[in-house]
């Protein structure tokens, strides 16, 4: 992540609920992730769960990135 948007975050995490959401649910799914990948050897089902937790991951960042444009955009204006 750029700094710009860790700013952007830190700026507006305690003020959108939603970015909040996003965010905290980034990180969780981040530490799930890691305890994944620090196994030498994942099941059939394990490996698919850590696939579809990859992809919510995924899909929560896209949203966070078009919450920061919003606020980007915002910045530009002002």
């Amino acid at each position: 992540m750029e700094k710009r948007d860790e700013e952007l975050i830190a700026e507006w995490l305690d003020r959108d609920p939603e970015l909040k959401r996003y965010v905290e649910e980034h990180r969780e799914l981040e530490r799930l992730l890691e305890g994944f990948n620090r196994r030498p050897y994942l099941t059939a089902q394990e490996s698919m769960e850590r696939k579809r937790l990859q992809k919510m991951k995924l899909a929560g960042r896209d949203r966070i990135e078009q919450i920061l444009a919003k606020y980007r955009q915002k910045e530009g204006v002002l």
